[in-house]
């Protein structure tokens, strides 16, 4: 827990709960996703899942339109709405650094990078200096 000190400051303060054992087979991007069997980013080369015809960018449009492509449309807030789900893209310099998932009660769920996911109560909990704040929020209907 102490490497979750220094890159999650603000999560030692928060309620959260580690909901599965470490591993590097999906990252927060595919976890936000909903995919735990593929690591999902634009890197150019074309190594990691990226969904086809989305620019291979570490750019906020890039994030956007891949998950455009999964049927969600931006929004203003992580707030809870009900019937719908939202995901929110944390950025730190204006570049796309993680992502968290809302669960139906409200609270998120994230991957730690290659470590565990968790469920938290707050965008906050995961707000750090390494990863930035959460600045962009997408929604879609559940069912």
């Amino acid at each position: 827990m102490s490497n979750f000190q220094e890159v999650f400051p603000f999560l030692v303060q928060s309620n959260f709960h580690p909901t599965s054992p470490e591993t590097n087979s999906y990252n927060c991007i595919a976890w936000a996703a909903e995919e735990d069997d593929v690591w999902w980013w634009p890197d150019p080369k074309g190594v990691a899942f990226w969904p086809r015809g989305i620019e291979r960018a570490e750019t906020v449009d890039a994030f956007t339109a891949a998950f455009v492509s999964l049927g969600y449309v931006p929004c203003v807030d992580g707030a809870i709405s009900p019937g719908v789900q939202k995901v929110a893209l944390y950025t730190k310099n204006g570049a796309p650094t993680l992502m968290a998932r809302q669960m139906p009660d409200g609270t998120w769920t994230s991957k730690l990078g290659q470590s565990i996911d968790i469920n938290h109560y707050t965008l906050d909990a995961i707000h750090s200096p390494l990863y930035g704040a959460a600045t962009h929020f997408f929604s879609r209907p559940i069912g």
